[in-house]
């Protein structure tokens, strides 16, 4: 009998929309895509989780405000965003701030304020009506199933010459470091960001990037950027 099973078509970039997307790596449990244009690679649309399934999983995070462990790994992004912002009171948002906001509690005490929107614990519409001086977003953007969503509002929330402070694990160079990365292995994962990534981003809206280790990235609007 002949195989008669449908190859399977590429999924288009959730990022850059771009419909010329590779396969990028099968693992156990789903599939991979690379976009050649903007180099994310992404979970296959038909193994993203459901929102209670991923909503289960989310609830397990034990994000403490009170332990010291957590507030270091998120002074990686929070001491070196504070040295851009200075020291006049700038308003922020803390975009996906999870079940333990924490973050905020960090850049209050550098002078700034701080709102915490995350679209399951703490989903206050009103959030996405204001302008920021700058967006914060701690190991959330790789949960981002349409990227190309949440930019495009950030793009409209932050006021330009304003900064966006990014913490995510960039991916590795070679698929074959990425066959054996762990950070794929969460099922919640689904969005695994190059550097070249945001040097993309930054170079088509207008952006300075800056690359602050292997998981953090700052961001600053152009002063001649669009704010849309």
């Amino acid at each position: 009998m002949s195989d008669c099973t449908l190859p399977v078509l590429p999924d288009p970039c959730p990022l850059c929309l771009n419909t010329a997307t590779t396969h990028y790596h099968t693992d156990k449990i789903r599939q991979y895509w690379h976009c050649p244009v903007c180099q994310l690679v992404f979970a296959s649309r038909q193994s993203l989780l459901a929102n209670d399934a991923e909503l289960a999983i989310y609830q397990q995070h034990q994000n403490d405000p009170a332990d010291a462990g957590y507030r270091q790994f998120l002074n990686k992004l929070a001491l070196p965003l504070l040295e851009r912002l200075g020291k006049a009171p700038l308003m922020g948002l803390d975009f996906g701030a999870g079940p333990g906001p924490t973050l905020y509690l960090l850049l209050e005490q550098g002078g700034h304020q701080v709102s915490n929107y995350d679209p399951y614990f703490a989903p206050h519409a009103q959030l996405l009506q204001r302008a920021y001086d700058f967006i914060c977003s701690t190991e959330a953007i790789e949960h981002f199933y349409h990227p190309a969503t949440e930019w495009q509002l950030w793009l409209k929330l932050l006021k330009v010459e304003g900064w966006l402070g990014l913490m995510t694990r960039l991916r590795p160079e070679h698929t074959a470091d990425f066959a054996k990365w762990h950070y794929k292995n969460d099922p919640t994962h689904v969005s695994f960001f190059h550097a070249d990534t945001f040097h993309w981003l930054a170079q088509r809206d207008g952006f300075s990037v800056e690359i602050i280790g292997p998981d953090v990235v700052i961001l600053q609007r152009m002063a001649t950027s669009d704010p849309g």
